[in-house]
C-alpha cells in the first residue's frame, strides 16, 4: 500500500471555451483540500491552473506551485503566487518537470494544450520503462480526452505500446470521483512506486 499524500495536477494556463474547464478546477481543487491532499502544479495563477489553485487554498488546502523563471509573468501574478503555501522557482521547464514528479504521488491531467500532453504523455513514458507506478487519471472532462485515449488505444492495437501493462492511466469521466480512484488506486499498488533513479537520469 502506498499512501497518497500530494496529487500533481495538469491542466492549461488558459480557461478554454465556456466555463465547464474552469468549474471541474475548482471542484477537483475542492476535493484534494476536503480529502488533505496537497496540490502540486506548475504555478500558473491563471486559466485552468488558476482555478484548481484556487479551489484548493479556498479549501484551507495546502499547494506547492513550481514555474520557471521566465514564466511567472506569462502564466501567474505575484500577488497570486504569494499565497501559495509553497513556491519553487526553476531554471528551466526540465527542473520543473523532475520536480513535480518528485514531490508527487499521482497525476491528473485536466483539459489543457500543448505543455500538458507532453507532461502526462512523459509520466506514462517513465511508467512504461518501469520508473514509477504512481497512479495516472485523465479527468475526462465532457470527453475532453476522447481523441487522445482513441489515440492510445489506437497506438496499441498497432503494437507500439510495449509492457502496456506498465502504462493504464485511469479514465474518470465525473471530476466529483477524481480523488476517490486515485486513492483507491493508490492503496491497490503493492510494488515501489520510485522505481530505478538511475533509469530516470538517463532520460
Amino acid at each position: 500500500m502506498n499512501p497518497i499524500r500530494s496529487v500533481c495536477v495538469y491542466c492549461g494556463s488558459s480557461p478554454g471555451r465556456g466555463d465547464a474547464y474552469m468549474k471541474a478546477g475548482h471542484v477537483l481543487g475542492k476535493s484534494l483540500a476536503e480529502a488533505g491532499l496537497r496540490l502540486v502544479y506548475g504555478g500558473g495563477t491563471k486559466g485552468v491552473m488558476g482555478a484548481v489553485s484556487e479551489g484548493v487554498l479556498r479549501s484551507g488546502g495546502k499547494v506547492s506551485g513550481i514555474i520557471p523563471r521566465f514564466l511567472i509573468s506569462k502564466e501567474a501574478t505575484e500577488v497570486a503566487l504569494g499565497r501559495l503555501d509553497e513556491l519553487v522557482v526553476t531554471d528551466n521547464m526540465h527542473q520543473r518537470k523532475h520536480l513535480m514528479f518528485e514531490k508527487s504521488d499521482a497525476f491528473v491531467a485536466l483539459p489543457g494544450g500543448i505543455g500538458t500532453v507532453e507532461e502526462i504523455v512523459e509520466i506514462m513514458t517513465w511508467a512504461q520503462l518501469g520508473h514509477h507506478r504512481k497512479p495516472i487519471v485523465f479527468a475526462n472532462v465532457d470527453g475532453f480526452w476522447n481523441p487522445m485515449l482513441a489515440l492510445l488505444d489506437h497506438m496499441r492495437a498497432e503494437g507500439f505500446v510495449h509492457t502496456g501493462h506498465l502504462v493504464q492511466p485511469l479514465v474518470v469521466d465525473r471530476i466529483e470521483a477524481v480523488v476517490a480512484a486515485i486513492l483507491a488506486e493508490g492503496a491497490a499498488v503493492d510494488a515501489p512506486t520510485t522505481g530505478v533513479q538511475t533509469l530516470i537520469d538517463k532520460l
